[in-house]
Formats: structure tokens, C-alpha cells, sequence
């Protein structure tokens, strides 16, 4: 630790060999006079809130020496900075740290105390419902880049004593603010111990993708396992809901996404659209969710190989399979097309949003129909997979329909080389991959609540309970 001294000159000789006070443009160091004394401010332009340090600097220039005499830094702090979010500091580090994430250093000749103001202010875009969770009615407020902001969010929604934000540091050179939110008496504390010790042991220069890059940090699993092991939400309510169940909330400023821990399997399949129906409404929904999702999953893989022992099948599905096989084998393509939505969806992300119906229409339509006319595709295999399609789309979580889509074609692929024995294999793998997924030591396993089986919990995942029942059963828990 560097400590400030009671020499002005000494500090900001001090100050200007670590900061580049005089090189970088926004690095701003102020000169001014208090009382008879030098001062000397530090900050960034663009985050200092122009009025509040206009209105501080006109008040600190206006005190007197005689003012100043005594106690210095303490009659400064109880007197003449009527601002709120003021602290002192001793080592230079600390004012460092809060200068680069945008507060304001003071510091005074003769005084080996400074003071730091945090006035500042980030640019933030308004908090607008966001694209990938919209549901037809409900809040329209989304979390936004700035931490501070989301806290507010998640905190308007649960006025509760016992819900924590803990801030924390984590790049050498980034120092993002990390913040880990919970409900102390509803999380499980040797969980949230876990994620405290793992998030300090963190030893990376920044963190450039913002909560996927502390997500990879955080959680260790295997190259080969593309099941998302944390949930991302945009929505503060989805936030909300989860602390109340006792989930574990990391929030990471500079991203509007949410890390919500620990996860299984089945958060993926539940969507706040859910929620804002009513039971009956929703339960529904949420099993043509799960339809969608099987179908994105197997459909592809069952009818090849339905297809293949299309003769041991009964006549009431001697319908399935094509009339011509065409001029390329059913399984190259599957994969021709599995290739083929990928690159389309992608295309769609990079494609203006002025240009993606045109690119849904040459993609999606002109040359399916032109590829089955030229014999490239049989119509049934542009069909089902059209509906596997729809069914990853379905999926609530994009991580997760993802993982779904990876599964589908490595189930595929073996179908296509081994057929049955392929088609076993692979559903046996995926299943063993599941089951041995864990996220962290203190947390349920991945196939929780089916496997282990608990009835409760998987009859709230199958059937949208009435938000009285689900009450009484949290009580009684």
C-alpha cells in the first residue's frame, strides 16, 4: 500500500506517475484554493456530474482560512460538503480505484487524509423491455448497463431488509464491478460462500464479455458440455422471482444481462409469460413449450430412424418417411439443412433490421422450394426440419436451445452411421452428460427435480401453480 503524505507537491507528483493526468485527454487534475490552503481535484471527464462539483467547488472556494484551521477534513465532511456520498481515504490505491470508475479524489495540503465524491454519472440508455423475454402483458422495464440502476430495479421490487448486494472487483486491469445479490435467510449460505471464494480467486485481466466471461471464470465444466449452467435475464421481475425461490443474482456493470445460480435443466423450460396468464392459460403454454422443445430435440433423429425401419413399423405408420429418396441420401440431408437454418440465423444477426425480412424470405422461402425442385431436398425433410426449427425457437432460454441444437446433431450424425445402435448411443451419452452436469459443489444436481425425484417441485415445473398455492407450499417447505 501507497499512502498519501501531507505534501501536496509529493502527491500529485505521486498521483501523476500513476495516472495519466497530463497524456489522456479525460484525465482532468484541478487546481483550486480552499481557505489558504492548495487543493488539488482528480477525475474523468464524462462521469462527473457538472452541477453538483460546479455547486461543491463555489462552496469549498468560498470558505475562509480561519474556517479551515482546525480539524480540517472531518469540519469539511460535517460542514461544507453537503453532498451525500462522500468517504475518506489514506491510500493512494483506493482513490485510484474510485477515480477510474468515475468518482471525484480531493486532496488538501497539509491533510495525509483525502476525500472522495462520488458524483458520478454514466451514460445509460432508458430501461426498455427487452427483445429476447417480451410477454403480452406485464412490467415493460428492462435492466440496463449500469449496476447501479439494475439494483434499483430488483430493489423496487423486494423492499426486503434481509436482500443484500455485495459489491466486488474482479480484473486487474478492468476492475469491473461485480455485485452478488440474495435474500440472506432464503439462499442457501454455503452456496453463496462458494460463489464469494470462487468469484476472489478470479485472477484475469478483464472481463471482456462482460457475465459470460465471469460465467466461464466462475463455473468449471467441460469443453464438450454445451448445457448452460446459469441462467440470463433481461427482466428485473425474472430477477425478483428467483431471489424470492432463493436464488443467488450476479450482476456485472456494463451488461444488461442477469447471472442467476444455481440452474438445472428445467429453468430453461419456464418463461414469465407463464406468470402473467392465468393458470389454465399458462400451464398450456408451457406445455406447448415443452413440445417444442422435444420436437427440437428429437424430432429430426426419430423419424430417421423411424425411416430406417420404416419396414418393422405398423400400417398405421407405413405414411412416414419419403416417396422418392432423392439425389442425395436422407441423412447428408439433414445436415445439409441443420448448416443451412444456422446460416441463415446467423446471417439474421448481422443482417440490418431493415433487410431481415428480405433475407427470411430469399432464406426461408426461395430456396427451400428451389432446392426441392431441384431434387437437393425431399419436401418431408424441409418439413420436419421447418419444425425443429420452430421448437428451438420455442426454447425460453437462447443458451439453452443452443445446447439443444448441438445435441440434435450429434444424435443425428450417429443415427445416420449406426442407425439404431447410433440413435441409443447418442440419447444414452446426452443423458449421462445431463445427469453428471453440476455447477457447483453446494448446489442441485442438473436433473433435479426429476432426477432426484422430488414430486412437489416437478409438479410446479410440469403445471403453472396459482401464485396462493405456490405461498402456502413456500411456508410449509
Amino acid at each position: 500500500m501507497t499512502y498519501i503524505s501531507n505534501k501536496l507537491d509529493e502527491n500529485k507528483k505521486l498521483l501523476k506517475s500513476r495516472l495519466p493526468i497530463d497524456k489522456s485527454f479525460d484525465m482532468i487534475g484541478r487546481e483550486i484554493k480552499i481557505g489558504d490552503r492548495e487543493a488539488f481535484f482528480v477525475m474523468l471527464d464524462g462521469f462527473a456530474k457538472d452541477d453538483i462539483m460546479l455547486w461543491i467547488i463555489e462552496r469549498l472556494q468560498a470558505i475562509t482560512p480561519f474556517e479551515i484551521s482546525m480539524n480540517t477534513i472531518s469540519k469539511l465532511l460535517k460542514e461544507k460538503i453537503a453532498y451525500i456520498e462522500v468517504d475518506t481515504f489514506k491510500e493512494i490505491e483506493k482513490m485510484e480505484q474510485m477515480v477510474l470508475a468515475g468518482a471525484i479524489g480531493l486532496i488538501i495540503d497539509g491533510e495525509e487524509e483525502g476525500i472522495i465524491l462520488d458524483a458520478r454519472e454514466y451514460p445509460v440508455r432508458g430501461p426498455e423491455e427487452p427483445d429476447l423475454e417480451k410477454v403480452t402483458r406485464g412490467s415493460r422495464d428492462g435492466l440496463v448497463e449500469t449496476i447501479i440502476f439494475n439494483t434499483a430495479l430488483i430493489r423496487r421490487r423486494i423492499r426486503d431488509t434481509k436482500l443484500v448486494f455485495e459489491l466486488n472487483t474482479v480484473g486487474k486491469r478492468s476492475k469491473t464491478d461485480v455485485v452478488i445479490g440474495y435474500i440472506e435467510d432464503l439462499a442457501d449460505e454455503k452456496l453463496v460462500q462458494e460463489i464469494k471464494d470462487r468469484i476472489k480467486e478470479i485472477d484475469v485481466g478483464a472481463l471482456v464479455m462482460a457475465e459470460k466471461t465471469l460465467e466461464e471464470l466462475l463455473i468449471k465444466k467441460k469443453w464438450y458440455n454445451p448445457l448452460p449452467l446459469a441462467r440470463f435475464t433481461e427482466r428485473p421481475d425474472v430477477v425478483a422471482a428467483h431471489l424470492m425461490e432463493g436464488h443467488i443474482a450476479i450482476i456485472v456493470d456494463t451488461s444488461p444481462s442477469v447471472m442467476i445460480l444455481p440452474a438445472t435443466l428445467f429453468h430453461f423450460t419456464q418463461h414469465a409469460e407463464d406468470y402473467y396468464q392465468t393458470p389454465i392459460t399458462g400451464t398450456y403454454i408451457r406445455w406447448i413449450r415443452f413440445l417444442g422443445m422435444f420436437s427440437a430435440f428429437l424430432l429430426l433423429p426419430l423419424w430417421l430412424l423411424l425411416v430406417y425401419n420404416k419396414e418393422a413399423l405398423p400400417q398405421s405408420l407405413q405414411f412416414l418417411g419419403p416417396k422418392e429418396m432423392g439425389n442425395i441420401p436422407l441423412f447428408i440431408q439433414f445436415i445439409l439443412l441443420e448448416f443451412g437454418l444456422d446460416l441463415l440465423r446467423v446471417s439474421s444477426i448481422h443482417t440490418p433490421s431493415a433487410l431481415s425480412t428480405s433475407l427470411g424470405i430469399i432464406g426461408g422461402l426461395i430456396l427451400s422450394e428451389f432446392a426441392v425442385k431441384i431434387g437437393l431436398f425431399v419436401p418431408e425433410a424441409v418439413v420436419y426440419m421447418a419444425l425443429a426449427g420452430i421448437g428451438t425457437f420455442a426454447t425460453a432460454s437462447v443458451e439453452f436451445a443452443m445446447a439443444i441444437r448441438i445435441f440434435r446433431l450429434f444424435i443425428l450424425i450417429l443415427t445416420g452411421l449406426f442407425k439404431n445402435i447410433g440413435f441409443a448411443v447418442g440419447i444414452l451419452v446426452v443423458f449421462i452428460i445431463a445427469f453428471n452436469t453440476k455447477s457447483f459443489k453446494n448446489s442441485k444436481r442438473y436433473t433435479w427435480p426429476l432426477i432426484p425425484f422430488d414430486w412437489k417441485a416437478l409438479s410446479h415445473i410440469l403445471f403453472r401453480t396459482p401464485i396462493p398455492k405456490l405461498g402456502k407450499d413456500d411456508k410449509n417447505q
